[in-house]
């Protein structure tokens, strides 16, 4: 997927700064505005639900919507991760998707009894558990359930398929193997779409043909283009790029400034003032990236603004595409159907050639 100049693009939010009380508010304040992804950062505390859940919570009040939780590949059991996702498309209609994280975490190490993990590692970690995924997704045809009452049977179990996954040689973690299948169906979209960070993705890291998308960030919004534009290069035009950007806003009576003061450094470029100059920098990342991810210093505050001034401005201009209605996140990202690898029709059909 590679965008044009005569491309809409699409814009993501994340709502990590959404407390569970009031995430019902603002992700249908998100999706009423005419964002086309919300996503949700796993940051784990004492007391608070996971990333995971919070897009569960999410997707069954929502109707077009993607909902995307980031959700770590290092220290969470893979088929556990490919099951939960799977049930979240369920629950979302097939709005759902996966921003896979591998971040170096003594402490998540130490919880489940592992040795951190470091460096290239996280990149293979990441890999495994993204192919791990994806064949589970694939372990069910998505006629393998018949619900033949004459015979008794509810699954077609020649429809169901062992994946048969073992880490490679090379694999510097600690080696594992999946058997499957999965104990759940096959996702409505077939296969969920994948996102990681750029930095993530690429030669010796995680393979570019097995994630959909790419976060691409920078440190300013100044150099920002720049960097869509290199991965765009050196990942090919078949990985959608998002461009991630933080947003604190002129609002309430308060400028940007004054509010940037207060907000913490996240390391991604950052963009403060008003609403009418975010408009020009969004509209011309939109020419240069599929989409945008927009972080809000206060999701309550500069969701308002966002809303009400600056989307509208951008579908105005054509930059921004409308919200698909009854449409999955693959719809989104202008990907096509998934193809099932294990279908036995297609390998029937191939064998026939």
């Amino acid at each position: 997927m590679s965008s044009n100049n005569n491309q809409a693009g699409f814009l993501a939010i994340e709502l990590d700064g959404a407390g569970y009380a009031n995430l019902a508010g603002a992700v249908l304040a998100a999706e009423s505005a005419g964002f086309h992804v919300a996503t949700f950062k796993d940051a784990p505390a004492a007391g608070r639900v996971n990333a995971l859940q919070r897009a569960a919570f999410a997707g069954p009040i929502t109707r077009t919507i993607a909902v995307v939780p980031e959700v770590d590949t290092v220290y969470t059991e893979p088929f556990h991760i490919s099951t939960q996702l799977a049930s979240l498309d369920y629950v979302s209609g097939g709005r759902a998707g996966w921003i896979a994280t591998a971040a170096e975490s003594p402490e998540s190490a130490a919880a489940v009894g592992r040795t951190s993990v470091e460096g290239d590692v996280l990149a293979q970690e990441a890999a495994a558990s993204i192919e791990v995924g994806r064949r589970l997704w694939d372990s069910w045809e998505d006629d393998a359930v018949i619900r033949d009452v004459a015979t008794g049977r509810y699954i077609d179990v020649d429809k169901l398929h062992y994946v048969d996954f073992e880490t490679p040689a090379d694999f510097a973690g600690t080696p594992y193997s999946v058997k499957g299948p999965s104990i759940i169906p096959r996702p409505l979209q077939g296969q969920l779409p994948v996102l990681a960070a750029a930095s993530l993705v690429g030669e010796g890291l995680v393979p570019a043909d097995v994630v959909d998308a790419v976060l691409v960030s920078a440190p300013t919004a100044e150099l920002l283009a720049a960097e869509i534009r290199d991965v765009r290069a050196r990942l090919g035009a078949a990985v959608a790029v998002i461009a991630e950007l933080d947003v604190v806003l002129d609002s309430r009576g308060q400028d940007a400034a004054a509010r940037l003061a207060a907000s913490t450094e996240s390391g991604r470029a950052r963009f403060a003032g008003t609403a009418a100059d975010l408009t020009e920098l969004l509209d011309s990342l939109l020419h240069e990236a599929d989409g945008v991810r927009v972080h809000p210093a206060e999701v309550d505050v500069d969701l308002e603004e966002l809303a009400r001034l600056v989307l509208p401005e951008l579908r105005r201009r054509g930059s921004l595409r409308a919200p698909i209605q009854d449409g999955s996140f693959r719809d989104v990202l202008g990907l096509g159907p998934a193809e099932n690898r294990y279908s036995t029709s297609a390998a029937a059909t191939a064998a026939g050639k």
